[in-house]
């Protein structure tokens, strides 16, 4: 068993009685988290555990000639040593192909890469241990430059079969003349998720000889698959349970130390915990790709679209994880919501010895945003119309065309969002700002010289589920009996909670559903069909769905057995209790043409418009964000309160990627592998926020619901961008923005 704190994390407890869909439910893990009783798969203990460590390679491209563990064995305290000869599988797992080594083979190739394990009876033993090894390296040119990784076939390869992930085409007409044209070259940093709560978890073994995994993840299933063919274990014999997560924004979706702790379990008989610390995370998980990219936009005089080319340039760093998905994210959605009936575009994704990128929020779709909103803005002036009218002027809605030929068949009013948005008061210009109104806030750097306001737009498209024919679905298990002489719901998914509210969504779903007021969400885990990955803005569709449908089917057995009259109390009494599983599905995708991008890849589509007002100082290149405005089209509004957290967190994301976030990477080697020197937004640099939310159902999912999480972090980049190019009149074609991009060029 896994001691009391881990089970006091709520997720097994009633929560409130009487609210559904719709009501503004309170979290039943609120409570906990802001007073700090939560229990975060960090806090996990058992009393004979032990820890385990990683060593990482500090070579971002290297042969590996041998490596010495001898000292770290003769260490006192030390349980456990093991390199890759010690796995007891298969050696390589991924989220898409099988191309990442559980420990380093006989090369590294990227910095952080895992070479051993070293399990010991105390954190500190571990780590000295594990700086006990001795590995011989012999380094070699790093792939550090992504459009050479993409185009010089002199260059080096990262991996055997070529530098290329993908390559996706999208082909749609053939008139690329226009007679206002503008071009632009667009560059996005490397963002961390940055979530608080560091890679971790505990694996006890097993009298079957399997192993029990609770861990922080987004994707109990897909760790389990890739977990047991490395363990050598059939899957019935890996079972995980999820512990609590401190955030995860995309970067849980790949293994980091799941495979590691179970190997050291297996080996020493011993419960093994695994926790990162905070400069080991920005090593052990994947972040957003960075880009490169190059639009050219053709529309008429009225500021008409007429063409679009793109070429898109991502970098996937060492290991493929979900870049292919990434890509065709990015070259399906890389015109924007926009009418344009010619389209090139070339989106790559390459391998390189950068760090591993992957998931996170937006997917794709935020790096192509950010260079299609530029590219608007530099059209609206070319035309001398607004920036909101050139956007107006093209706007999809229900019944356009998207470039892969896919129709919107769902509401798409976002030429209404645009006015709504417009019509929104801005902030006055304070008479006599304070500290905290100033650029730089309390630093006190400025008292209002060079000081310049800009307001800016941004508009952004993001596909909410899975893509491109993927078997995208969701399972959920309804029990109904009696507790106490009441009835009672037991929902039960393997849905990961990261923090969205799904636990609450849940609840309120099989309260309205089954008009039972008492509802309990069990502990996700693998003893339940797969729920998918809480990632694409998903769950409340999907894991909304089956539980939604679970509820129906035990709502029809309940009816059946109260037609002679019964109470429901009395049939419960009779029956013991009612279960039925169900999965659901939405309905169907197909993958985009290898050739021209055609095709319906996405089951749905989600809008969300920003306006940012910010101030600028120009003489020392600081930037304060005033104010946040943002209307978004959910469908149905399940739960407000969260709804407006979501909305808020993706906002802060987005800003973060305009101004302050990003990895800095030189030669393959992370230079700021820590918050002291990646900066995320504090409560000091979020603004106000006016959020309108609009409900236009879509009909094909549960209740009319759109996912919400993912496209306010989208159109914020592209928006604070903006207003900050209208304060200065600098061109600006990097996120983030940095100092010296305004100071030394205003």
């Amino acid at each position: 068993m896994v001691s009391d704190i881990e089970t006091r994390q709520s997720q097994d407890v009633e929560t409130r009685r009487g609210q559904g869909v719709g009501e503004s439910v309170l979290r039943p893990d609120g409570t906990l988290k802001v007073t700090g009783e939560f229990a975060y798969s960090s806090d996990l203990y058992l009393a004979d555990m032990i820890w385990g460590v990683t060593l990482r390679s500090p070579h971002p491209s290297a042969w590996i000639r041998s490596i010495d563990i001898g000292p770290a064995l003769t260490m006192p305290g030390v349980f456990a040593v093991l390199t890759h000869e010690d796995v007891p599988g298969e050696k390589f797992y991924g989220l898409e192909h099988k191309d990442q080594p559980v420990l380093a083979v006989d090369q590294v190739r990227y910095q952080g890469e895992p070479v051993a394990l070293v399990a010991a009876d105390h954190p500190e033993r571990a780590r000295r241990a594990a700086e006990a090894i001795v590995v011989e390296y012999e380094l070699r040119e790093a792939v550090t430059d992504p459009r050479r990784a993409a185009f010089d076939p002199s260059y080096p390869r990262v991996h055997d079969h070529g530098n290329v992930l993908r390559h996706q085409p999208v082909r749609v007409g053939s008139d690329f003349e226009a007679p206002v044209v503008v071009t632009g070259e667009y560059e996005v940093g490397m963002q961390d998720q940055a979530f608080l709560g560091p890679e971790s978890g505990l694996a006890v073994p097993a009298e079957d000889g399997g192993v029990d995994l609770f861990v922080a993840t987004q994707w109990l299933h897909v760790d389990r698959d890739q977990i047991a063919p490395c363990l050598g274990l059939p899957e019935e014999k890996v079972r995980l349970s999820l512990a609590g997560v401190g955030g995860a924004f995309g970067a849980r979706e790949d293994l980091s130390m799941q495979v590691h702790a179970c190997m050291l379990a297996l080996r020493t008989g011993r419960p093994v915990k695994i926790v990162y610390n905070r400069e080991e995370s920005f090593f052990g998980h994947v972040h957003r790709h960075p880009a490169w990219m190059r639009y050219e936009h053709g529309a008429t005089r009225e500021g008409r679209l007429l063409y679009v080319r793109a070429e898109i340039l991502l970098d996937g760093g060492a290991y493929c994880s979900s870049s292919p998905a990434v890509v065709g994210n990015a070259a399906s959605l890389g015109v924007g919501p926009y009418e344009v009936d010619n389209v090139w575009i070339d989106a790559y994704g390459v391998y390189s010895n950068n760090p591993p990128c992957g998931a996170m929020r937006g997917f794709g779709a935020v790096q192509a945003c950010y260079a299609y909103e530029s590219q608007m803005d530099r059209l609206a002036e070319a035309c001398g119309i607004s920036p909101v009218e050139i956007r107006i002027r093209n706007a999809v809605s229900q019944g356009s065309t998207l470039a892969t030929g896919q129709v919107i068949d769902t509401p798409a009013p976002l030429a209404d969002m645009l006015r709504e948005l417009a019509a929104m008061p801005l902030p006055a210009v304070a008479d006599d700002p304070g500290l905290l109104d100033m650029p730089g806030g309390v630093s006190q750097t400025t008292h209002g010289e060079g000081v310049r306001r800009g307001v800016g737009y941004g508009v952004g498209i993001k596909n909410i589920c899975f893509s491109e024919g993927f078997d995208d679905y969701s399972t959920a298990r309804v029990r109904v009996e009696l507790l106490g002489g009441e009835p009672h719901v037991l929902v039960h998914t393997a849905a990961a909670e990261v923090g969205q509210g799904l636990l609450m969504v849940q609840a309120q779903i099989a309260r309205t559903e089954l008009g039972i007021d008492r509802v309990t969400v069990a502990k996700a885990d693998t003893t339940v069909g797969s729920a998918g990955s809480s990632s694409a803005s998903r769950q409340s569709y999907v894991t909304g769905g089956a539980v939604k449908t679970a509820c129906e089917a035990v709502r029809k057995r309940l009816d059946d057995l109260m037609a002679d009259g019964s109470s429901l109390v009395q049939v419960l009494e009779r029956a013991g209790a009612v279960e039925e599983t169900r999965e659901y599905r939405h309905r169907r995708t197909f993958p985009m043409d290898p050739a021209t991008g055609q095709g319906n890849s996405h089951t749905q589509l989600a809008l969300c418009v920003h306006r940012a007002v910010v101030d600028v100082d120009v003489e020392l290149g600081l930037v304060k964000v005033v104010e946040l405005t943002a209307v978004q089209d959910v469908g149905k509004i399940m739960n407000l309160l969260a709804l407006e957290g979501q909305i808020h967190g993706g906002s802060a994301q987005g800003l973060g990627l305009a101004l302050m976030e990003e990895i800095q990477v030189r030669d393959g080697r992370v230079l700021n592998p820590s918050f002291t020197d990646y900066l995320i937004p504090t409560i000091l640099d979020m603004p106000p926020m006016k959020v309108s939310i609009l409900e236009n159902p879509d009909p094909h999912s549960p209740y009319g619901l759109r996912g919400a999480g993912e496209p306010p972090t989208l159109s914020s980049t592209p928006a604070v961008a903006a207003a900050v190019r209208a304060a200065t009149g600098l061109p600006l074609p990097r996120v983030p923005i940095r100092p010296h991009d305004i100071a030394l060029n205003g």
